[in-house]
């Protein structure tokens, strides 16, 4: 994705990828089976919970030292306010996550 860069580590039971965001970035609503932590190192973030056209839908903005959980399967986006240094920690592993589908 433009204005992304991430590593990954995959082990037996989680995956840690290590993600640089430009400001700017916007990652588009997705979807994974894998419980996702994503701990704000550096940067402002604000992620879209659910749906955008349903009732549920909310935004949440998120600072440095801050943490969001994401249960399997729940819907989320997420834009980039400032240059943004991210430790996303899946669970379970896998090779892919829902912006690796298209």
């Amino acid at each position: 994705m433009p204005l992304l860069d991430r590593r990954r580590i995959i082990g037996s039971q989680a995956m840690l990828s290590h993600v640089h965001l430009q400001k700017g970035c916007f990652v588009p609503t997705h979807a994974h089976q894998n419980e996702q932590f994503a701990v704000i190192l550096a940067g402002t973030m604000t992620f879209g919970i659910g749906d955008k056209n349903s009732p549920g839908y909310h935004e949440l903005t998120l600072n440095s030292g801050q943490v969001l959980h994401l249960p399997s399967n729940v819907p989320h986006s997420a834009l980039a306010v400032s240059d943004c240094l991210i430790l996303d920690v899946f669970s379970p592993p896998s090779e892919k996550t829902g912006i690796d589908r298209s």
